[in-house]
């Protein structure tokens, strides 16, 4: 089964993405930086989901992404599907912060659950073919609509979007030329469908 160890972003100066990756949401081994080499301008095509344990912890933690300079771009607030936000970070990229959970359950922290990996892709179908033909198993599916793969022991989760439903769900216009400031650390290096670069991880290099 293929995986994702990590995810890249590409960013303009990684020192101010790193202070503020520590200081919002404490991710290290799941995620890198590194200079960014191509323009992108407007949507990049992707958002990042980290998945929380209650309302509490998701408030926690869009407080700390403003705190550190993050924008809000659609606020928490409950819905049919639970309770979350989005927000954008300084160097571009686009998290959203949610939980399956309507009520709190215990003190606020800032622990996340999981992290997930949403592509906006041009063809829904034809995008879970490629990756079922390249290691994915898929986990759940909605038509047309959305696509989940199994992680297994993946610390990052891979999801297929609608590129516009995407767009709307994180609050945002669908247009966006360029690079997607992003590559996906994987088993093997290649291109999809709609121009995200998987390159090969570290664990699967070392394997």
């Amino acid at each position: 089964m293929n995986f994702i160890d990590a995810v890249t972003l590409e960013v303009a100066d990684t020192e101010a993405a790193e202070r503020f990756y520590t200081a919002a949401f404490g991710l290290d081994t799941q995620l890198r930086l590194r200079a960014a080499q191509e323009p992108n301008i407007g949507f990049r095509g992707y958002t990042l989901s980290l998945v929380v344990s209650q309302p509490a912890n998701a408030d926690a933690l869009i407080d700390a992404a403003v705190a550190a300079g993050a924008t809000v771009l659609k606020p928490a607030t409950k819905s049919m599907w639970g309770y979350g936000g989005v927000v954008q970070a300084p160097d571009g990229a686009i998290w959203k912060i949610a939980t399956s959970a309507k009520k709190n359950t215990g003190p606020a922290t800032r622990e996340i659950d999981g992290i997930v990996l949403l592509l906006g892709v041009a063809d829904v179908a034809a995008s879970k073919k490629f990756y079922a033909e390249n290691g994915f198993t898929v986990g759940k599916s909605f038509g047309r609509v959305y696509v989940e793969f199994e992680s297994g022991s993946s610390p990052v989760k891979l999801a297929l979007y609608r590129r516009k439903a995407l767009a709307k769900d994180a609050g945002v216009s669908p247009e966006g030329t360029g690079s997607h400031r992003i590559a996906i650390c994987g088993a093997a290096p290649f291109t999809d469908l709609d121009g995200f670069a998987w390159e090969t991880s570290t664990l699967a290099a070392q394997s």
